[in-house]
């Protein structure tokens, strides 16, 4: 009977089936359950530390994890310069203290705060930035402490002898 209902359907499209034979049943899930679904664990928020001597590439890679993040559908909280350091390296004549060559080095460095991270895509994402990692750039990635972004501020000399002065004035009043 099913089958003859079936030659029925295809071989007159034009007339509908009102009678019944044919049902589509689906269960109604309400919107909430969705909610209590436990998905995979999270990380914590991590900050991925790229260091380098050339800026370009630096900020080139920096665009590259971006891309794979976007890709990878991870987002990026926050990534921000930090002022360079500069290096003074001298070079000694073997058993003499004659320099023999000096070099004047700049490390720069960039730091990329994510959160939420899906347990499963972590590591796919660290693995895909440590494969792309470009010569003499280094890779470092922890969790993130408030502790970070306070070393990415330049404290205001101006403000800071400002400071000292109102508390030697606070102090001689007393």
């Amino acid at each position: 009977m099913a089958l003859n209902v079936i030659k029925q359907v295809i071989t007159c499209p034009r007339r509908f089936l009102v009678n019944g034979t044919l049902r589509f049943y689906s269960i109604y899930e309400p919107s909430y359950l969705q909610h209590k679904r436990p998905g995979p664990p999270l990380y914590p928020t991590l900050n991925i530390q790229l260091r380098g001597y050339v800026f370009p590439l630096l900020e080139s890679y920096q665009s590259y994890i971006y891309k794979v993040a976007d890709i990878l559908d991870i987002d990026i909280d926050d990534g921000y310069p930090f002022p360079h350091r500069e290096y003074h390296i001298k070079k000694y004549k073997k058993q003499s203290t004659v320099v023999d060559s000096e070099y004047k080095l700049k490390m720069y460095e960039r730091d990329i705060i994510i959160s939420n991270v899906d347990s499963p895509k972590c590591p796919l994402l660290i693995r895909i930035i440590e494969a792309a990692l470009p010569e003499g750039v280094h890779l470092r990635v922890d969790t993130y402490t408030p502790e970070m972004e306070t070393k990415r501020y330049i404290p205001d000399k101006e403000l800071l002898d400002m400071k000292a002065q109102l508390e030697n004035m606070s102090k001689s009043k007393s």
